[in-house]
């Protein structure tokens, strides 16, 4: 019976670090993750590597990590997004931790991060507010203004209920990883992990980490206003409540409230002249028509993001997704186009008998051009919901293989 002389171990950590010219900072990152494996080993017995995801070096970096017993992956495309998929799409781990080469983090506070997801968590967050910020670690105008401002909005989008969203030293299970399927190129990588891990209701935890002044002598490759806006308009991208739903909302009742009052005084429930003449009845219909134009394309947008499965379905849609088919908004969107159809020629007809003069009031025909304008809409929703639903009847569209967000996964992204 032959014996078997040096078996590789298997790989349940991987350290991934993304670089672009980092020599200057590159050996003392490699040696403190080194040292955070050895505590990780020593605290739960997994073995980890270090994983250097060089996208397009020309300073050495590549030969001095592999020196110092990283391994070196090669990715093409561009971005530090780019850099940590591709980075942990080569990785070993069953665990993935993800830092900056700056020496700016402290690896060793992954440690208790890893004990994190071992005990449950999918996601586990540094914060750097509750860990420390050494003098010179962060511009000011990124720690009082630009952190604390997307932070702000990404937990009020996505109720994340963490207090640094944009730490760079975290870790999260592979698991995790395959079932967020994460895209982004560019620095918004960071907010996008967060952003799709609270829609997944994936369980996220927070650790203290430090925040030291970096290693380089040069400036970072972030640039803060550039990437702000990037991160910011990524937010508003991801969340159709706030981009299509809360404005449409606003613009439904005020619309209502113009419509309603300046009808009420058009039939004469109300007496006087009323406060909303012609002007703002055609405000009205306006605000009514845009109203729902932003309802339709929330729930376009909704549905796309359960398509892709980075969401889950909204349980007041799941109610009534049986009653949303192609044929119900056709049929309904017809039926409001008929209306109008019957009110203008009804409008028409009174014109006829008053000798062809300007309409007493513009209400009448504002209403018939809103209720036709909602018809029509309807109408091309309908048609663009179910383009978005893969050319199917049915809008809403439920596959067996929808992530369930009660579920907890196995260490291959398996339902369990």
């Amino acid at each position: 019976m032959k014996s078997i002389v040096n078996q590789p171990k298997a790989i349940d950590v991987s350290i991934v670090m993304p670089c672009l010219n980092e020599i200057k900072s590159l050996e003392h990152c490699i040696r403190n993750a080194h040292a955070a494996l050895d505590l990780i080993h020593a605290a739960y017995n997994l073995n980890g590597e270090i994983v250097i995801a060089d996208n397009g070096s020309t300073d050495g970096s590549q030969a001095l990590a592999s020196s110092l017993g990283a391994r070196v992956v090669h990715i093409k495309r561009k971005g530090y997004g780019a850099a940590l998929i591709g980075g942990f799409d080569q990785a070993c781990g069953r665990y993935l931790i993800m830092g900056d080469c700056d020496g700016s983090y402290n690896f060793i506070d992954s440690k208790e991060m890893i004990g994190k997801l071992i005990a449950g968590a999918d996601l586990c967050m540094g914060s750097r507010f509750q860990g420390g910020i050494a003098p010179g670690a962060m511009p000011w105008k990124n720690r009082y203004i630009g952190n604390p401002i997307l932070t702000g909005i990404l937990n009020l989008f996505f109720r994340s209920g963490i207090d640094d969203a944009h730490c760079g030293l975290r870790a999260l299970t592979r698991a995790a990883y395959q079932r967020l399927g994460l895209q982004s190129t560019g620095m918004e990588f960071a907010s996008e992990m967060v952003v799709k891990a609270s829609l997944l209701k994936l369980k996220i935890a927070e650790v203290p980490v430090t925040l030291s002044p970096d290693l380089r002598d040069r400036p970072p490759h972030l640039l803060p206003w550039r990437d702000g806006w990037r991160h910011l308009r990524y937010l508003f991208m991801l969340s159709p409540t706030w981009v299509f739903g809360v404005p449409a909302l606003c613009a439904l009742v005020v619309g209502a409230v113009i419509l309603g009052i300046a009808g009420l005084h058009d039939v004469c429930l109300l007496s006087g002249k009323g406060m909303f003449g012609d002007s703002w009845v055609i405000v009205g219909g306006f605000l009514t028509t845009i109203g729902h134009l932003s309802l339709i394309m929330m729930l376009v947008t909704h549905l796309h993001g359960v398509n892709q499965r980075y969401r889950n379905l909204h349980p007041g849609i799941n109610r009534f997704r049986e009653i949303l088919t192609l044929e119900t908004t056709l049929i309904g969107g017809a039926c409001l186009v008929l209306l109008a159809i019957i009110g203008m020629v009804g409008i028409g007809w009174n014109w006829t008998h008053i000798g062809f003069v300007a309409l007493p009031s513009v209400f009448p025909i504002v209403l018939c051009a809103v209720i036709g304008t909602i018809g029509i809409q309807s109408i091309l929703g309908g048609f663009l919901l179910a383009i978005i639903a893969g050319h199917s009847a049915r809008l809403v569209i439920t596959s067996p293989e929808a992530p369930n967000p009660e579920a907890r996964l196995d260490e291959t992204g398996n339902t369990i």
